[in-house]
């Protein structure tokens, strides 16, 4: 399997880390990835640090492992990142 661009394994989880232009912007980016994961029913980790950051980390928890729906998932969650 191959990670995303701009994504890393860490702690056997697909992570990336976004840095927004305040913490409003990294608010609302994290309400535009909410939709997506609703409807793939996968949920990431989310985490907002540093008013501006947006750390999103990706496991499949039912198998314990990174699998293609966390690629399929994070680059979703690139293409919005794109957009903003």
């Amino acid at each position: 399997m191959k990670t995303p661009e701009n994504w890393i394994i860490e702690n056997n989880k697909l992570t990336r880390t976004f840095t927004l232009s305040n913490f409003v912007d990294a608010v609302n980016f994290v309400n535009k990835i909410v939709p997506i994961a609703e409807e793939a029913d996968h949920h990431p980790d989310i985490e907002i640090f540093a008013y501006k950051k947006v750390k999103i980390k990706l496991l499949s928890h039912d198998v314990g492992e990174i699998t293609e729906r966390d690629v399929e998932l994070a680059e979703k969650i690139s293409e919005i990142s794109r957009l903003n």
